[in-house]
């Protein structure tokens, strides 16, 4: 019957909510200028900060391989539904500085997010996170719980650690990439993943493979020094146990298409068990970049979400 209620509430919001655009049909009017920050929370560290549009803010965390140019149809939806978006490049990803030595744990991380949020004056926040990413959202949550109202996360779950271990086998050959051809190799590499990751493989084009490796291609060293300081970092404290302190509700988004990386099934049944507000939806013909395949209905889901958020408050 709890979950018959549940559909229920979430079709009458659906029916009360504005339409939203479609993968393939966006406004044609210009979108909002883009607001481009670098915000310093620690002595040599910066954090790539971009903003666009006005309303309710949505903070975007991208995963390792996202920046804010891989929200780009997120945002464009988001801003048409009333809301400001807020990427916000993590250390060492995207835009954001590299220092060879700092705190790449998802945790020092989340307290850096925190800090930048703080600085721009945003406080309870829908956050939206890939892969990741969505590790970051959730120690933000519990740690930060003024700052974050809900959670969207696109096939991220409760990672304990910032590189996965095939991640951390990649690194291993970091100090050959420049040898064995620099960024055209990262970006060679790049479009495999894509292509693996993804059920519709039509938006993976050079145009967007340039884009996502813009960050990197500026600073190749640096993005690999900052990348092994993230398969060795070392969390001060676990996630899973305090996965019960989060209050505020977390939906998270699945394509059901067979795709490389992304959420496992242990992950997913550790979030049901453990968050007290938890919903999950799978999304059909779509993979692991939900917000280059779907990016409608991610802002659904923000909607949604919002909503929820509302609705649960005392």
């Amino acid at each position: 019957m709890t979950r018959i209620r549940t559909l229920m509430l979430e079709l009458s919001l659906v029916l009360a909510l504005p339409p939203v655009a479609n993968a393939t049909q966006w406004p044609t009017q210009s979108a909002p200028i883009p607001r481009i920050f670098q915000i310093a929370v620690a002595e040599g560290e910066s954090l790539h900060v971009t903003i666009q549009g006005e309303g309710a803010p949505v903070v975007l965390l991208p995963g390792l391989l996202g920046s804010a140019y891989s929200y780009r149809r997120v945002t464009s939806a988001l801003i048409e539904s009333g809301f400001q978006t807020v990427v916000i490049e993590p250390l060492g990803l995207g835009n954001a500085s590299r220092p060879s030595r700092a705190d790449y744990s998802l945790t020092a991380q989340s307290d850096r997010v925190a800090t930048a949020m703080g600085r721009l004056g945003i406080r309870q926040a829908i956050v939206v996170a890939h892969a990741v990413g969505a590790s970051i959202a959730l120690r933000l949550a519990y740690r930060h719980p003024d700052l974050v109202r809900g959670i969207v996360s696109l096939d991220g779950g409760p990672a304990e650690a910032a590189a996965t271990p095939g991640f951390r086998r990649a690194m291993r050959f970091a100090p050959w990439v420049k040898m064995l051809g620099g960024i055209r190799l990262v970006r060679r590499e790049l479009r495999k993943e894509m292509i693996a990751g993804s059920a519709d493989t039509s938006w993976v084009t050079d145009e967007v493979i340039a884009g996502y490796t813009s960050g990197q291609a500026t600073d190749l060293d640096g993005t690999l020094r900052a990348y092994l300081q993230m398969a060795g970092a070392r969390e001060p404290e676990r996630l899973a146990p305090n996965l019960h302190r989060i209050a505020c509700p977390v939906r998270l988004l699945v394509g059901t298409a067979p795709h490389n990386g992304g959420i496992g099934r242990a992950e997913v049944l550790r979030l049901r068990a453990e968050l007290p507000d938890f919903s999950i939806e799978e999304i059909a013909g779509a993979g692991h970049f939900l917000q280059e395949e779907r990016p409608d209905v991610v802002s659904l889901a923000v909607q949604l979400v919002a909503h929820r958020a509302v609705a649960a408050r005392p």
